[in-house]
């Protein structure tokens, strides 16, 4: 019988050692990009020919692919813990373009956008726990994420691509501490790795029990958000500050399936001079393995039972649905309006207490609820694979401009249908003109044309539907 790669590894494992931000101060973290040592590189010399995947490398930079994981010259415990507990069979798209970029001196640092469910997490988990030193006790990599769901779940999975290594990490989130004083007696941490949320880090931080002197990478997961003016932009500038006082050695990746341009400028210039980019041309972006499709409403009371008649009636035949609202008062309506039908739904909003919203999440990732209600607290990052249908009970909107849609999010919603190449779909339920128009702005900022469900009424044109995106 031939060797399988984990059996390789596994025998040849006994023989391996293991080894609030004023303008002012903004400028202070700031470096201009050196455009003269920048180099366009495209992929598809190496890659399929329909990838549209775009690099932009500093000249420091040895380019290279990675074709299999064995190229990156990982340790037999780390692929033990891909092939073993990860099941990876070989790097994907991303992986192969961006692995070597975080782990090739001189370790530059890296912006990387890629579509939902191509293997970034994995990317920056990978980066992590290769530069970690398992013999030093001390924190080494840093992970922000903005919430506390998408740091439970990196942790989740650095936890198990990491399990032979012997590295240890911490989830650094709040719900543990609730007074000063117990703060006050934390322990230092040593962990070599952090995955936690912007407020915890901070304080963390703050009170000296985050040691950053042996910090080497510090990773932005859903980077777009972290940086944007709307997110935790000041908070992610107060953390490079206090890293940056430390130590000038520390690689910063940012990763997200979405930047805008302003974002992507900010971006660029909160990174050390020479950098590498890898970006997904934006036409590109709406997942090919997720049909989309919309659906004309007369009123509120039709898009319930759209979702009850209609989408629900299938039920575990089409894997689980989590249901996008705008607001948590539509999230509360919808639930009480489902659940007043017979439906055994669970809810999940920012207002819940966080040990309601982890025993919500776990449930849900067990298999024990099949809808979720959500607002967009689980649009980024949220990765279930059973997730089959997606519903858009209310268009994502700008926060400050409510005729505008927020086409970053709509990425992000869709995007947790389809994971990792599965099929999925997308019901988007419209009312009014004010949703035609929003998605009429969508259609043209990722240049589609959506299909229209003809009758909301009609159960055979929800299969027809359903049959098209290979659920039925």
């Amino acid at each position: 019988m031939a060797e399988t790669a984990a059996d390789s590894v596994i025998s040849k494992e006994k023989d391996y050692a293991p080894a609030s931000t004023s303008s002012t101060s903004e400028e202070k973290v700031v470096s201009e990009i050196d455009i003269q040592n920048l180099t366009i590189d495209d992929c598809n010399k190496f890659l399929d020919e329909d990838s549209n995947i775009k690099i932009i490398t500093s000249g420091d930079t040895p380019y290279r692919s990675a074709f299999t994981f064995e190229e990156l010259n990982l340790s037999p415990q780390l692929l033990k813990g891909l092939y073993v507990e990860m099941k990876y069979q070989k790097p994907s798209k991303i992986q192969a373009i961006s692995l070597p970029l975080i782990l090739d001196p001189p370790y530059l640092d890296l912006i990387a956008q890629a579509h939902n469910g191509s293997g970034k997490t994995a990317c920056f988990t990978l980066g992590m726990l290769s530069r970690v030193d398992p013999k030093l006790k001390a924190p080494q990599a840093l992970c922000c994420c903005p919430t506390r769901e998408l740091a439970i779940q990196n942790s989740e999975v650095l936890r198990k691509m990491g399990k032979y290594t012997g590295i240890t990490f911490e989830c650094a989130i709040g719900g543990d501490f609730t007074t000063e004083t117990h703060i006050k007696k934390r322990s230092p941490i040593t962990a070599q790795v952090v995955i936690g949320t912007p407020g915890t880090i901070k304080r963390r931080m703050t009170e000296k029990t985050l040691g950053l002197s042996y910090l080497m990478m510090l990773v932005f997961d859903e980077a777009d958000h972290m940086l944007a003016k709307e997110g935790f932009k000041d908070d992610s500038l107060n953390m490079m500050k206090h890293i940056g006082r430390v130590t000038s050695h520390c690689q910063v990746l940012l990763f997200s399936a979405t930047f805008n341009e302003s974002v992507k400028k900010f971006a660029a210039k909160i990174v050390k001079g020479n950098h590498n980019e890898l970006f997904v041309k934006k036409e590109e972006l709406s997942l090919e393995s997720v049909i989309q499709y919309k659906v004309d409403c007369p009123d509120e009371l039709a898009k319930v039972m759209v979702i009850k008649d209609q989408i629900l009636e299938f039920g575990e035949r089409i894997g689980q649905t989590i249901i996008f609202v705008r607001t948590r008062n539509s999230a509360i309506i919808l639930h009480r309006s489902l659940v007043d039908l017979g439906y055994d739904v669970t809810t999940i909003q920012g207002a819940l207490k966080q040990e309601d919203r982890d025993k919500i999440v776990k449930e849900f990732k067990d298999g024990l609820t099949q809808v979720l209600i959500s607002t967009d607290l689980l649009a980024r990052g949220f990765d279930q694979q059973q997730v089959n249908l997606v519903i858009n009970y209310n268009l994502p909107v700008k926060y400050d401009h409510s005729t505008e849609p927020d086409c970053e999010v709509y990425l992000h919603r869709i995007g947790r249908a389809g994971r990792f190449g599965r099929k999925g779909a997308v019901f988007n339920l419209l009312c009014g003109d004010m949703d035609e128009m929003i998605m009429s702005k969508i259609e043209t900022h990722f240049d589609m044309k959506i299909a229209k469900v003809p009758d909301w009424r009609n159960e055979e044109d929800f299969k027809a539907a359903m049959r098209s995106a290979g659920l039925l």
